[in-house]
């Protein structure tokens, strides 16, 4: 496995690049939009294709890279369902997991830090965000922070690990890279209670300042979507009722570009091709079923998604390969329940 622990001295944000071997897939976490062009840089030189980037939390403390690295790579962008950011590719949930080629997350909902944290987990490390930190814990002061919400977090979650789990977290400010669930338990100062109502103690006396960032990175950091009305104005969008009136016309297919997953959490338009977004490349290109759907049959290409963003980017791709026909569902599947469509 590829694995690198990158680092922005500003925020003192630790990113993590994740790849099963070179020149495969790779998912990102909690990428810094100042460090942008090192990622790119280092994926690259690794001879990666950059397919999804996380989130654990929404920061307060740097701008996040999502956006940035979506537009540049044309990645999926991934936060926790419990995320209030206004759109992101996908959404996971408590259980599911995160997949890319040859690597696959485990998702641990841990709220207390913020209302939207999230761990990932791999067999032999967990990725815990701003949840656990080395010797500390955060903070839970802001963002529907809730320290008791973060104790049964910690000690009925994550403490539950094995304790040669090792622990990376999305921060540190003393200069340490890694620890085990073992020595946290044993060392960290914030774990050493015999309560929920002394840990919620103190937290609540903390009096911590609030981070330099704040005021800039969080309602920078809730803006994340991309802006599917450019795609709209270019006549490759069409909306939720219009979708309805073309599903079960024999010139159209519908493409789900959602993983298997989301369709069974979600459900599915009736008829629709599954090509997840991953696949997309190999789908478009000359013998790809939806090159041949569009050339040899004629047929007008819809993607849909969850939310209209990876569909978004995939009509621009079509288009890019010379498949004119193609557009994508406004809003995506969220638009098209808010319309009454049927789902199977």
């Amino acid at each position: 496995m590829i694995f690198r622990q990158l680092f922005d001295p500003v925020s003192c944000t630790y990113t993590y690049l994740l790849a099963s071997r070179r020149g495969g897939e790779a998912l990102i976490l909690d990428p810094v939009l100042e460090r942008v062009d090192r990622y790119l840089q280092l994926i690259e030189e690794l001879g990666l294709r950059l397919v999804k980037a996380v989130d654990t939390h929404l920061h307060a403390d740097h701008i996040t890279g999502l956006g940035a690295l979506r537009d540049r790579t044309r990645c999926i962008t991934v936060m926790g369902e419990r995320s209030g950011v206004d759109v992101v590719s996908m959404r996971v949930r408590d259980g599911e997991t995160l997949d890319i080629e040859g690597i696959t997350l485990g998702v641990i909902y841990t709220p207390g830090h913020t209302d939207d944290s999230y761990c990932f987990t791999l067999p032999d490390r967990v990725f815990t965000g701003d949840t656990l930190l080395i010797r500390g814990t955060g903070r839970t002061d802001f963002q529907n922070g809730d320290p008791r919400a973060q104790y049964e977090s910690i000690f009925n979650r994550l403490l539950r690990l094995p304790d040669e789990t090792l622990v990376y977290p999305a921060h540190d400010y003393k200069g340490d890279t890694v620890s085990t669930i073992g020595e946290e338990r044993a060392h960290n100062p914030r774990l050493q209670v015999r309560s929920v109502e002394e840990y919620a103690d103190l937290m609540n006396n903390l009096k911590l300042a609030n981070p330099r960032m704040m005021d800039v990175a969080v309602p920078a950091n809730m803006r994340q979507g991309l802006n599917q009305e450019e795609v709209a104005r270019r006549g490759w969008a069409v909306g939720a009722r219009e979708a309805l009136a073309l599903l079960g016309q024999p010139g159209v297919a519908l493409v789900d570009l959602r993983e298997r997953g989301e369709r069974e959490r979600h459900g599915a338009i009736p008829g629709a091709l599954h090509v997840p977004y991953q696949d997309l490349q190999e789908g478009i290109r000359p013998g790809g079923v939806l090159h041949e759907a569009a050339s040899a049959a004629g047929k007008r290409l819809v993607f849909y998604c969850a939310f209209g963003e990876r569909s978004a980017m995939a009509v621009q791709t079509a288009q890019d390969a010379g498949l004119t026909a193609s557009c994508h569902l406004h809003g995506g599947l969220a638009a098209w329940k808010k319309a009454g469509g049927p789902l199977a």
